[in-house]
C-alpha cells in the first residue's frame, strides 16, 4: 500500500470529481464519474449494486482513479489500487456525508425509487501518480 500525499488528501477531501474506470467482463475499460471519500489512506467509493462498477469491482478488483482539481483541472492525481472491501453496512448513511460534501443537502436525494441498495467500496491504493500540474 502507498501512502497518500498530501495534494492526494486535499484533492479527496475537497468535492472533487474522480473518475473511476474497472474493467468489463471482456477485459475492456470501464470509466464512470463518481464521488470520492477516504479514510486515513483507504479510498472510500459508494455506488449502488445495479452500477456496472461495482459488477465489475466483484469479478477483479483492479482499478484505478483520476482526481482532477474542480477549479483547475490542470491539478490531478492518479491513483491505480485494489478493492479491499464491498460492504452494504453503513452505505446509506455513507451516501448522506457524501451529498453533504457534494451539494450541501445533508440527505441524499438520488435515490432511485428509493429502493436500490448501496455499498460502500474501499481502494488500497497501490500506486500514485500527483506530478504536478499538466496542460
Amino acid at each position: 500500500m502507498v501512502t497518500l500525499t498530501e495534494k492526494a488528501k486535499k484533492l479527496i477531501d475537497s468535492p472533487n470529481l474522480a473518475s473511476v474506470a474497472t474493467l468489463m467482463p471482456d477485459g475492456s475499460p470501464q470509466v464512470a464519474p463518481v464521488w470520492v471519500d477516504r479514510e486515513e489512506d483507504i479510498i472510500v467509493l459508494n455506488r449502488t449494486l445495479n452500477r456496472q462498477g461495482y459488477r465489475n469491482l466483484q469479478r477483479d478488483p483492479r482499478v484505478a482513479l483520476c482526481i482532477y482539481d474542480r477549479n483547475s483541472t490542470g491539478v490531478r492525481v492518479l491513483i491505480r489500487g485494489r478493492v479491499i472491501e464491498m460492504t452494504e453496512e453503513g452505505a446509506s448513511e455513507h451516501a448522506d456525508k457524501m451529498s453533504l460534501k457534494y451539494t450541501g443537502n445533508p440527505k441524499y436525494q438520488n435515490y432511485e425509487n428509493n429502493t436500490d441498495a448501496r455499498v460502500i467500496i474501499r481502494i488500497e491504493p497501490e500506486h500514485l501518480t500527483d506530478g504536478g500540474t499538466w496542460r
